[in-house]
């Protein structure tokens, strides 16, 4: 986070000013020396390049480019909802919910459900409420960092004694994860880098006192622990050690045991993962696997004798690897649905249960995607997130005893379906053969062969992957004329195990030939205009902006760069020190500059190494406080071109990370590149 330099108010008080004024002009010249000298020591401490960013004026500038009778502003698309984040407490007495103020800041509230009284429970101040929940029926957690630097601290506020505590009050320090224990309702246990930065190991914490307990030593620095499985009473049952770099060791308690045993070793590359247990009176558990398939499976294991008691259930097409257990100790804990991310989120219920709470949220939202955000532990109350590719989001409440159903609140009710566009799957067979699947979004009355295009890689990429429902920026460019095609590239997750290897090595080759294949079956369609298309992306994302620009300039009339890597050496060397760990990975799935070939891969596939070849228009963005992509990436490839004599429009944001939070930050970044966009692509 930018650190703040703040100066001394000096405070003269004298009667006869004008007999002063020697003293007043001393004054004076010292104070705004003094100010002079704060002003460079807080620029001394920012990150980057500081006379590389441009100025809001030229910025505003390009912005003003995108005038318009537009039906609806960037704002409209991108301004925070009045109220969202719903959530019930464990009770179901309070409804909890986020609300911007006139000033932009957003608070979380309480509502109580039996007086109606709603009072300020959690207020934003410098930094971010990135989340928060229920801890308790009486606390509720939250998470902020710094200014987007990615150290998150976990905080809890009590509704009784209003005691608001950072339970991890530690510099420089981050959290993986909050495991929440059903049983125990005023502890969680967190795993922390908190005596190795590169180590995490698991902390009992009193959300009430702050009081914290150290239940495992992660010693092992060879062999380090990577993940931990808890019941619902905080016992330690599996953990999972990192081995070699690029293996990994499941290691099982058995009950009634002592010391934990192992189970299996997997690589990287396959999957076996324990999502939850059956029971804590038995040693079977629900694990997702591909290790006797290609797609990722559910199958009921027992962690004992290390067999596979039953496959549950998998699809031919894509992996399945989430389930959803029960909350309810009066139904045992039972598994009541599985879920995979097809073309859209598709849930299968299990138990009878569930089927027929499934049945009727369907009968009701028969037209949309919904899920159950929040419930009660009685499973007395649901709230119901109800979306779609063209509807934001809506959020109802179903009281099961009731039986009603209720609209609490719709989240952008300005933004009506019928003038949002359809969000439509795709796929297409790349030139070496390979089944690649997207999303087209194409603005309504598109004109054929006249519309055009902005091709939007996403992030990661290994594991991560676009997904069917509202895209803020899909309907943004729609609404502005522009399609938008976001294509699922080798490498990406939910497409089975064979899919993910194959971009293995091949950012910045393969991985790119997808992106251009699926823009050629786009044009081949007959509807957009293949001269008129753009290249946007964040992080990876940026990277194969960038890549794209240099690789296929034929294809790209410009380009928007946000957080990219641009130099695969600077970026390797810029890791925070959790990730060292993970490096033998990395390699192995990028490119190891250790190996002579694989280098020059790097060197030639490295835009900011390559930079004489890119010749279109580009817009650079990037936070400063960025742990993933260092803000060097983008300065790298800002000061090459403009050293070409390029102009390229660079904005940087002191209090973001990778990506931007801020809604005063967002907007403003829209509204630049839909300035950009209308200048250089209509």
């Amino acid at each position: 986070m930018t650190t703040t330099n703040r100066v001394a108010l000096f405070i003269i008080e004298y009667k006869r000013l004008i007999r002063m004024n020697k003293l007043f002009t001393f004054l004076f010249v010292m104070l705004t020396t003094l100010q002079a000298l704060s002003q460079n020591k807080k620029k001394d401490s920012l990150p980057g390049n500081l006379e590389l960013p441009s100025s809001s004026q030229k910025l505003k500038e390009l912005a003003n480019f995108d005038s318009g009778n537009y039906t609806y502003t960037v704002k409209d698309y991108f301004r925070k909802p009045t109220k969202s984040s719903f959530k019930l407490s464990p009770d179901g007495q309070f409804l909890s919910f986020k609300q911007k103020e006139k000033n932009g800041k957003i608070n979380v509230y309480i509502k109580d459900t039996q007086t109606n009284k709603t009072i300020l429970a959690l207020e934003e101040k410098k930094e971010l409420i990135l989340t928060y929940f229920w801890g308790n029926k009486e606390t509720l957690l939250y998470v902020m960092d710094k200014g987007g630097n990615e150290n998150y601290h976990l905080y809890s506020y009590n509704l009784n004694t209003k005691k608001d505590i950072d339970l991890t009050p530690f510099e420089g320090v981050t959290l993986s994860t909050v495991y929440a224990l059903k049983d125990l309702p005023k502890y969680v246990i967190i795993p922390l880098n908190r005596r190795n930065k590169q180590i995490f190991e698991p902390y009992k914490i009193n959300i009430e006192t702050g009081e914290m307990e150290l239940i495992f030593e992660n010693t092992d620095t060879e062999n380090a622990v990577s993940s931990y499985k808890f019941d619902r009473k905080g016992n330690l049952r599996a953990l999972t050690r990192r081995k070699n770099g690029v293996d990994y060791v499941l290691q099982y308690k058995p009950i009634g045991e002592n010391s934990f045993k192992e189970i299996i070793t997997t690589n990287w590359k396959d999957e076996f993962k324990i999502l939850g247990f059956v029971s804590e009176s038995n040693d079977l558990a629900y694990v997702s696997t591909n290790l006797n398939s290609d797609k990722t499976e559910i199958v009921l294991y027992d962690l004992k004798n290390k067999k596979t008691i039953k496959r549950l259930f998998s699809n031919e097409n894509y992996d399945i690897d989430n389930i959803s257990m029960s909350r309810s100790k009066k139904r045992n804990y039972e598994l009541d649905f599985y879920s995979y991310n097809g073309e859209k989120e598709i849930i299968i219920p299990v138990s009878e249960y569930f089927k027929k709470l499934h049945r009727k949220l369907s009968s009701k939202f028969s037209t949309n995607n919904f899920e159950v955000v929040s419930q009660t532990t009685k499973e007395d109350k649901y709230l119901i997130m109800v979306f779609s590719d063209i509807l934001y989001g809506q959020y109802y409440l179903y009281d099961v005893k009731n039986n009603n159903i209720k609209l609490l609140e719709d989240l952008m009710p300005k933004l009506t379906p019928d003038t949002m566009a359809p969000m439509t799957p795709i796929s297409f067979t790349t030139r070496d053969g390979l089944d690649v699947h997207g999303y087209l979004t194409l603005p309504l009355n598109a004109k054929k062969g006249k519309t055009p295009m902005i091709v939007n890689p996403h992030g990661g990429p290994y594991g991560e992957r676009d997904s069917w429902g509202f895209n803020a920026e899909a309907q943004l460019f729609a609404s502005r004329g522009y399609a938008t095609l976001q294509i699922n590239f080798r490498g990406s997750g939910g497409y089975g195990k064979q899919f993910y290897l194959a971009g293995s090595k091949q950012i910045g080759r393969n991985m790119l030939n997808d992106l251009e294949d699926g823009v050629k079956h786009v044009i081949n369609q007959g509807v957009i205009d293949k001269n008129k298309i753009a290249i946007y992306g964040g992080s990876y994302g940026g990277l194969a902006t960038l890549g794209s620009l240099i690789k296929t300039p034929e294809l790209y009339v410009c380009g928007v760069d946000y957080v990219g890597v641009s130099n695969f050496f600077t970026f390797v060397n810029s890791f925070p020190s959790y990730w060292k760990p993970l490096m033998k990975q990395f390699y192995e799935q990028w490119y190891d500059p250790e190996i002579p070939e694989e280098k020059e891969i790097m060197t030639a596939v490295s835009p900011a190494l390559n930079i004489e070849k890119l010749n279109k228009p580009l817009f650079v963005v990037q936070g400063a406080n960025d742990p993933r992509v260092n803000i060097d990436e983008s300065d790298q490839i800002v000061s090459s071109l403009r050293n070409r004599g390029f102009d390229v429009p660079y904005m940087v944001k002191y209090n973001e990370g990778h990506g931007f939070s801020r809604e005063e930050n967002r907007i403003e970044l829209y509204e630049t590149m839909m300035g950009f966009f209308k200048k250089h692509l209509q």
